[in-house]
């Protein structure tokens, strides 16, 4: 399928596309105004993962390993209590936790109907996690700092009671240079070990320093002015769009499953059949007879029947020696595809190319040519074939010159035996005696058998289909019971056909 076909399967679905959208929308505004409006402030803390300088493969793992660790803490049962207890609340609220991608910044947002317990909500628990940042490290024993200064206090302890032992000896024994040189090595050893806890702590401290900063708040939350959901232009912008491709799709179902014809160029190519013309849709009948033959105002629709007349025409232009056709039957594969409109358009057509046109309603089930022509029809076909009138008294004279007309006359018990019988085919020759051109307008062939049996008597057949309206099955079905039948239609004519560039032209004009 080319796009023309795509366009004309949308635009014969469109009150489909349009319930499918509109219907989508009514949800999407429903459920967008019933939702509770929800409220987001968002805290951003800062975590330290290094000091500075170059940074190594090992670093890069702790700060990752570190980042993580807050996320999860941040979202852990017991921090969640402990934000439950703080903000007097029964249930902790929504916490969502993002790491801002190449920095040391996570982002914690927290979501409720409250803007104000929103705000408060998120800087309580950066304040949390900056406390807990140190019990991260202690674990529920001594720090290490703490284990240092004990060490450190005990070595002092140490090193003064051997001063004090070196200073004794001294004093009570000076001649004993063996004991003095042994306690003046102890007090040496005890200064080393002192100064060697002393640096340990010295940098323990500052390690214990660079860790209280780990964790820090760098932007509070502040109060939510305006809701974070319901986001009613997103959401009114994807109902349209999921509306319209959900609408679009099920159009394209629903074609799926009916399988109309949308384009003339598919009607051609399904019945193989010459396209005699293309008759576009109008909302008006541009050739009543009341106009009395002036032009008529749709100019694209005249020309498509003066196109018609052309092609028909050119069937009879053979002459009688080499077997002339002189009458045509209209039909269509179902009915209300407008044959007998385009029937009546086309005998006026020729009679105004100064041809002598009898026009035959052979419709007997649902007549509508005397409704058309505005003409009686208390007597017409019928009458001539159950013998009740003859022709002379049911031809009646049509408002345009040159264009006789026999209506169908009143409903008989049996058409198809009718116009299948002697009576009918002696009429068609009757007629030739007093017109160049006989035109009937036949039922519609596949419901009932009177075109089938009309069809043999007459010596051109026109097929009528009705573009988007009509189905594939049908026009297939149509076509293998005229095979069957041994005629072959002289071409089709497509009603309602799509416009083309010569309507834009006579707008132009």
């Amino acid at each position: 399928m080319n796009l023309k076909v795509y366009l004309a399967i949308l635009w014969g679905n469109k009150w489909v596309i349009l319930s499918t959208l509109l219907v989508t929308m009514a949800v999407v505004i429903t459920l967008t105004f019933l939702t509770t409006p929800t409220y987001t402030a968002t805290s951003t803390l800062r975590v330290a993962t290094a000091a500075g300088g170059s940074v190594t493969y090992t670093d890069y793992m702790y700060a990752d390993r570190l980042m993580n660790t807050y996320v999860k803490l941040a979202t852990s049962a017991p921090v969640l209590g402990e934000l439950t207890v703080k903000l007097g609340i029964n249930k902790p609220p929504e916490v969502k936790v993002a790491i801002v991608p190449n920095t040391e910044l996570i982002q914690l947002s927290i979501e409720s109907p409250d803007p104000m317990l929103a705000q408060s909500a998120a800087n309580t628990l950066g304040e949390i996690l900056v406390t807990k940042s140190k019990e991260l490290y202690s674990g529920g024993g001594k720090s290490p700092l703490e284990i240092l200064a004990d060490q450190l206090e005990q070595a002092e302890a140490e090193l003064k009671q051997a001063r004090l032992d070196y200073e004794a000896l001294v004093a009570s024994s000076p001649k004993a240079t063996e004991e003095v040189a042994v306690a003046n090595t102890t007090i040496e050893l005890r200064e080393k070990t002192y100064a060697s806890l002393l640096e340990e702590y010295d940098q323990a401290r500052l390690r214990e320093a660079l860790r209280a900063n780990t964790i820090s708040v760098v932007e509070p939350a502040l109060t939510p002015e305006s809701p974070s959901q319901p986001r009613v232009a997103i959401n009114l912008i994807l109902g349209f769009f999921v509306g319209l491709c959900g609408g679009v799709g099920l159009a394209f179902l629903v074609e799926n499953l009916n399988s109309r014809l949308y384009t003339s160029e598919q009607i051609e190519n399904l019945t193989g059949l010459t396209l005699l013309s293309k008759i576009p849709a109008t909302k008006r009948k541009f050739l009543s007879p009341s106009n009395n033959g002036n032009h008529p105002p749709d100019m694209p629709l005249y020309e498509a029947f003066r196109r018609l007349r052309t092609n028909v025409l050119v069937q009879t232009s053979n002459g009688p020696s080499e077997g002339m056709l002189r009458s045509f039957l209209l039909t269509s594969a179902e009915p209300g595809e407008g044959k007998s409109t385009i029937a009546v358009h086309l005998a006026m057509a020729m009679a105004r190319a100064d041809q002598k046109v009898i026009l035959v309603d052979a419709d007997m089930r649902l007549p509508t040519l005397h409704e058309l022509l505005d003409l009686p029809n208390s007597r017409g076909l019928s009458s001539i074939l159950e013998k009740k009138a003859s022709l002379k008294e049911v031809l009646q004279i049509s408002h345009v010159q040159g264009l006789d007309v026999i209506t169908s006359g009143p409903v008989p018990p049996n058409p198809s035996e009718l116009l299948g019988s002697s009576r009918m085919g002696s009429l068609i020759q009757e007629l030739y005696g007093q017109c160049d051109i006989v035109l009937i307008d036949a039922p519609a062939f596949l419901p009932v058998a009177d075109a089938e049996v009309l069809a043999p008597l007459i010596d051109g057949v026109i097929l009528v289909v009705r573009r988007i309206y009509i189905r594939l099955a049908a026009v297939r079905d149509v076509c293998k019971q005229l095979e069957d039948i041994n005629i072959r239609p002289i071409g089709i004519v497509v009603n309602q056909a799509e416009q083309n560039g010569n309507y834009y032209y006579y707008r132009r004009r």
